[in-house]
C-alpha cells in the first residue's frame, strides 16, 4: 500500500483541474439542453461574503493548519511543533459565488460555481483561490463537484472555526447524481470520484512498500433519503466503495490486495422552539476520505505468513455530531456542542498513529444589522495516540467578523 491510494483527500480541494472540467462539461450539457428547449425566465445571484478570524491558540498544531482545529493535526509527540502559544488571524474564509436557476420545459435548469480563498494540498496554509462547487441540474439529474450525498450539510453548526466538527462526514466531491425524489423529503443516488489514502504505519520505510500501485476499477456508489418532519427532518444515507493495489516487486513477498469501504451515516435536525437540535453518527469501514477530519482509509496488518507478511485493512471508525444553534432574538445566537472520531488503528500501525480526536466549541454572535456578524468562539480539541498512551490538547478563543453581499438578477427567456 502506498501512503496516497489516489488523492489527498480533503474537502475536494485535490483534483481541483478534474472537478473544474466535470463542472464545466456538466454546465454545457444541461445549457445545451435547456437551449434546444423553450426556456422561460433566468435568475442570477451574485453571493459572497469577506470574513476577518482571528485569536489565540494556547497549545501548538501543524502550521499549515493555523487558524483552524483538527484534531488530526495537533502533535503526535511532545513539542511536534515547537513552543505552544500562537496568536493568528485569516481571511481565508471569505467567499465567492453565482448561482442560476432557469425554467425549461425538460425542468429547472440550476447551476453553481463557487470559490473560497482556503488553500489546501499543495496550497495548505495559503490564501489562495479554491473550487467549492462546480455543478449544474437539470430536472432529476445533476453532474459536477458539490456535496456529496453521503453527507449532510445541515449538521454542520453556525460556528465560526472553519473546518468544523470531526466526527461528522464532509466531502465534496465529483459525482453524477440521479434525484428521483426532490424537495424537503427527498432521495439522490450518486456515482462519486472514487480515491483513499493508506497509512504505512510502522513499515513506511520498507523498499516493497514503494513498488505497490493503486486502481480504483469503479466509482463509490453514495445514496441519501431524508424524510422531512413536523420538527425538521430525519436522514439516512450509505456507501459503497471498491479499492485494490498491487504489488509490482517479484520478491516472493505479494503484498498485493484489495478492500471495500462501506457506511451508513445517521442525522437529523429537530427544531424546538428558537433552538435548532443537529445530530448524527456515522459508522464504517474504510471511508475516512469522506469525513471532516480523519486519517487514513486503509492501514497493515501483520499476518505472520512469509509469502504475504502484510494485508491492507480497511479501517474500522465511529463518529458522532451533537450541537445546538439557538437564535434568541433578530441581533443574538449563541451555539454549542461536541463531536468526536474513534478509529480501530491495526498492529502494523505506529503506536502514535492518530486514533481518537475530539473537538467542542461554544459561542455567542451578532449581528448589528443585515448582513453582518461578528462574536466570539471558544474552541477545543485532543488527540489520542493509539497505542503510546500520548495525548494532545489545544484550545482556543476566536473572534470573527463576517460581511456578507448578495445580488438577484434577472433576465428574460428566449
Amino acid at each position: 500500500m502506498n501512503r496516497k491510494l489516489a488523492f489527498d483527500r480533503r474537502r475536494a480541494g485535490s483534483g481541483k483541474a478534474a472537478a473544474g472540467l466535470c463542472g464545466a462539461v456538466a454546465l454545457a450539457l444541461a445549457a445545451g439542453s435547456a437551449s434546444a428547449a423553450e426556456v422561460g425566465d433566468t435568475t442570477l445571484d451574485l453571493y459572497g461574503f469577506a470574513m476577518l478570524d482571528t485569536g489565540y491558540q494556547s497549545g501548538q498544531n501543524d502550521p499549515d493548519w493555523f487558524d483552524v482545529l483538527r484534531p488530526t493535526k495537533l502533535p503526535a509527540f511532545e513539542d511536534e511543533f515547537g513552543e505552544d502559544g500562537d496568536w493568528f488571524a485569516s481571511v481565508r474564509q471569505s467567499r465567492l459565488g453565482v448561482k442560476t436557476n432557469t425554467e425549461t420545459s425538460l425542468g429547472n435548469l440550476y447551476t453553481v460555481f463557487e470559490f473560497e480563498l482556503f488553500g489546501t494540498g499543495v496550497d495548505a496554509g495559503q490564501t489562495t483561490f479554491r473550487l467549492r462547487h462546480a455543478y449544474g441540474e437539470l430536472g432529476q439529474w445533476g453532474a459536477g463537484q458539490t456535496w456529496s450525498p453521503f453527507m449532510d450539510i445541515d449538521l454542520f453548526p453556525n460556528s465560526v472555526e472553519y473546518w468544523g466538527p470531526n466526527g461528522m462526514a464532509f466531502f465534496r466531491n465529483v459525482q453524477l447524481r440521479w434525484m428521483p425524489i426532490k424537495g424537503d423529503t427527498r432521495l439522490t443516488i450518486a456515482l462519486e470520484r472514487p480515491g483513499a489514502s493508506a497509512d504505512q504505519g510502522d513499515f513506511a520505510d520498507r523498499i516493497e512498500l514503494q513498488n505497490i500501485t493503486t486502481n480504483f476499477p469503479a466509482p463509490d456508489l453514495s445514496a441519501e433519503y431524508r424524510q422531512a418532519t413536523g420538527f425538521g427532518y430525519v436522514e439516512i444515507a450509505g456507501i459503497v466503495r471498491y479499492m485494490e493495489w498491487t504489488d509490482q516487486l517479484d520478491d516472493g513477498d505479494d503484498l498485493s490486495g484489495d478492500a471495500v469501504g462501506w457506511g451508513i451515516n445517521l442525522s437529523s435536525n429537530i427544531k424546538a422552539g428558537r433552538s435548532t437540535f443537529r445530530l448524527g453518527a456515522v459508522y464504517g469501514e474504510g471511508i475516512q476520505n469522506y469525513m471532516n477530519d480523519a486519517p487514513a482509509d486503509v492501514g497493515p496488518e501483520i499476518t505472520g505468513d512469509p509469502t504475504r507478511s502484510l494485508e491492507g485493512e480497511p479501517l474500522p471508525m465511529l463518529g458522532i455530531s451533537a450541537f445546538v444553534d439557538t437564535n434568541w432574538n433578530e441581533r443574538m445566537s449563541t451555539t454549542i456542542g461536541y463531536s468526536r472520531l474513534d478509529i480501530d488503528t491495526t498492529d502494523g500501525q505506529s503506536a502514535s498513529a492518530f486514533e481518537t480526536g475530539e473537538y467542542a466549541l461554544a459561542n455567542v454572535m451578532f449581528y448589528p444589522v443585515k448582513n453582518v456578524m461578528f462574536g466570539p468562539e471558544i474552541q477545543w480539541g485532543k488527540r489520542h495516540n493509539a497505542r503510546d498512551g500520548f495525548t494532545s490538547d489545544d484550545f482556543r478563543v476566536q473572534f470573527s467578523v463576517k460581511y456578507n453581499f448578495g445580488q438577484t438578477f434577472k433576465f428574460g427567456g428566449n
